[in-house]
């Protein structure tokens, strides 16, 4: 048992430092890029032709109107004059999609892990002390 409790510290001393060290810092820069995230609302926009072009019509939250064109993957299932729910981005509305945004934030869950593993590994050495 001694053997074990002695390869074991120097492991859960080495893993509390890999854990640590990038982890905190990830951690700090994903709940920034958490905070900074422009908000996505939704509307109901119209859907309308142009030349032989297909495009949505919307009135964002500011009461400006606003118009874009879409993709010929999207346009074929759209009819001219139907109502369909758009999400856009408030900061940013020319940014705007049929569904809404899916926000992966890796750098954030990879900051989490990290500084667990480095938590998990210091409560592990100091109660590797005990024995």
């Amino acid at each position: 048992m001694a053997g074990l409790v002695d390869a074991l510290g120097p492991i859960l001393e080495l893993m509390t430092w890999v854990g640590f060290v990038p982890g905190v810092p990830l951690l700090v820069w994903g709940l920034i890029i958490a905070r900074r995230r422009c908000v996505w609302t939704r509307t109901t926009g119209e859907v309308y032709t142009a030349g032989g072009f297909t495009g949505f019509r919307w009135t964002d939250q500011d009461n400006v109107p606003r118009q874009t064109l879409v993709d010929a993957d999207v346009a074929p299932g759209l009819v001219a004059g139907n109502e369909v729910e758009l999400h856009y981005d408030l900061c940013h509305p020319s940014r705007w999609g049929l569904g809404p945004p899916k926000h992966d934030n890796t750098v954030l869950i990879l900051g989490w892990i990290l500084t667990s593993v480095g938590i998990l590994c210091t409560v592990g050495g100091f109660v590797l002390l005990l024995f």
